[in-house]
């Protein structure tokens, strides 16, 4: 059986007892069924993970004996922002999910023209933490060991114009450019991907005069989330860890 990782927001250190806040001590009672004695593996978001143990269990707490530390080898060396156009419901979590499992280090939601999806005040809020807490869930899932950093939404133009020196590509059906035509730069790119509506040809242009080079992933038209999926898994095969 796979042992279960979870992580935890305080700094973990070997040979400690520490106690697993009630939402974890629910999944890992409930729905894993774990008791005392049952091995799982802590990480705090430093790229460490801790070999651990059950050691008691309550109603609603789990507390677990930290041994040792090994290093996490699910990073990448290569450092992929996302600039994701939001999309509605589970679209848009769907995308997130996936960009963190295939090693993608910053997302940057952004609204676009198309994307047909208003966020202010409490519900920026609340699906912010939303997001974050499915990045806790991939990033446990995938083995990474720092979780992905995402940013409150922003719009186009601020998107595009807060990156400088680095590989800026756009995802855009019928570009003459694939992905193998482009170099990048240090090992850092910026990817774009539009919502289900793409991108408006203003915005095309906006992004062509902030340096962004528009790319095709093949001679078909992808809903947004299987574009992120695509292009993340074709930039890592050319330049990250998945060659």
């Amino acid at each position: 059986m796979r042992v279960p990782r979870v992580y935890i927001e305080e700094k973990i250190y070997s040979g400690e007892i520490t106690s697993l806040s009630s939402d974890k001590a629910h999944h890992i009672l409930h729905v894993l069924r774990l008791r005392v004695g049952d091995q799982v593996k802590l990480f705090d978001n430093s790229g460490l993970q801790f070999n651990a143990h059950i050691v008691e269990t309550e109603k609603r707490a789990v507390h677990v004996k930290v041994e040792e530390q090994e290093e996490c080898l699910g990073e990448s060396s290569l450092d992929i922002t996302l600039c994701l156009a939001v999309s509605k419901g589970q679209h848009m979590d769907f995308s997130i999910q996936k960009a963190v499992e295939l090693g993608v280090k910053n997302i940057t939601p952004i609204i676009s023209e198309y994307s047909n999806v208003k966020l202010v005040g409490d519900r920026e809020t609340n699906k912010l933490t939303h997001w974050k807490k499915i990045i806790v869930g991939a990033t446990e899932q995938s083995g990474r060991g720092v979780l992905t950093k995402i940013e409150s939404p922003v719009a186009f133009d601020e998107a595009i114009e807060s990156h400088d020196e680095v590989t800026k590509i756009l995802l855009y059906p019928g570009a003459e450019k694939s992905m193998s035509d482009i170099e990048i730069k240090e090992r850092k790119l910026i990817l774009m991907v539009g919502s289900e509506g793409g991108f408006s040809d203003f915005e095309f242009q906006k992004a062509m005069d902030n340096n962004f080079v528009p790319v095709n992933v093949g001679p078909r038209i992808l809903r947004a989330e299987t574009a992120v999926v695509c292009g993340v898994s074709l930039a890592q095969q050319l330049w990250g860890d998945l060659n």
